[in-house]
C-alpha cells in the first residue's frame, strides 16, 4: 500500500472547468475498478487542488488519475520538464498501512475531509521535529487514517469520520521518549500563522470527490 498526496494550482479563469473535469474524471473510476486504488479523494481551496489516494500495487502519478484536468492547471517550475502536480511530503500520521487487509475500512465512513493551514516558515522544522517524535515513539494513539502533508509552509490534512483509533501494527522507528508528556507543552499554537479572522490551525476545504473501492465489501 502506498499513500500519495499532491498539490496543483488551477489556471486563473479556468477554475470552473478544472473542478468539473475532476468530478467527471473516469480514470480514477477505472483504477478503482481494477483494484489499483483503495481510496481516492480530491479537494480544493482557492485555486489550489489537493489529491489524497491509496495505491494497492504501485504508486500512481496524479497525472494518471486526473488526465482531463491537465489543460486547466498551471505548470510548476523546478524540473527539466514542467509539472502539473507537486508531491507533498508526509510530515505526520498516527498509523500506516501494514498490509492491504490491515488498511481496509471495517465500518462505513460517513465523511472524508480535507483541511489546510499555514505554518510560520521559521517554525516548520520545529513542527516536523515534534510530530516525528510523536509518530515514531508511538507516544499516544490517534485516528488511524489521518495524515498531514506539507509543501513549502502549507499543510494539507486528510481525515475520516467517524474516527478509528488503533495501535499501529508496524513498530516505531525511534526508541527515545522525547515527546512531551503533556502535548500542550509542544506549543503548537506558536507554530501556525493565524487566518485573517484570527483562527489558528486547520480549516476544512471543499471536496470535489471522494471514492472508496466498494469491491472489498469491507467498509465505506
Amino acid at each position: 500500500m502506498f499513500r500519495v498526496i499532491a498539490r496543483a494550482q488551477m489556471r486563473e479563469g479556468f477554475e470552473a472547468e478544472a473542478m468539473e473535469a475532476a468530478k467527471r474524471e473516469q480514470a480514477v473510476h477505472q483504477q478503482l475498478e481494477q483494484g489499483e486504488l483503495m481510496t481516492a479523494c480530491c479537494f480544493k481551496w482557492e485555486r489550489n487542488v489537493f489529491v489524497y489516494y491509496e495505491c494497492v500495487n504501485r504508486p500512481l502519478e496524479p497525472e494518471e488519475l486526473l488526465l482531463s484536468m491537465a489543460p486547466f492547471l498551471e505548470d510548476w517550475p523546478g524540473h527539466s520538464a514542467p509539472r502539473k502536480w507537486i508531491p507533498m511530503i508526509d510530515v505526520f500520521h498516527f498509523n500506516e498501512p501494514a498490509s492491504y487487509e490491515h488498511w481496509l475500512r471495517k465500518e462505513t465512513v460517513d465523511r472524508r475531509v480535507g483541511r489546510v493551514a499555514h505554518l510560520k516558515p521559521d517554525m516548520a522544522a520545529s513542527y516536523i521535529y515534534f510530530h516525528y517524535q510523536l509518530q515514531e515513539e508511538r507516544a499516544f494513539h490517534g485516528p488511524k487514517y489521518e495524515i498531514i502533508a506539507m509543501h513549502e509552509n502549507l499543510l494539507f490534512g486528510y481525515q475520516e469520520f467517524p474516527t478509528v483509533v488503533e495501535e499501529p501494527l508496524l513498530p516505531g522507528r525511534l526508541s527515545t521518549t522525547g515527546t512531551p508528556a503533556d502535548w500542550n507543552d509542544s506549543r503548537m499554537d506558536l507554530h501556525f500563522q493565524p487566518w485573517e479572522d484570527g483562527h489558528l490551525y486547520f480549516k476544512p476545504i471543499e471536496q470535489l470527490f471522494a471514492y472508496y473501492d466498494e469491491s472489498s465489501k469491507k467498509g465505506a
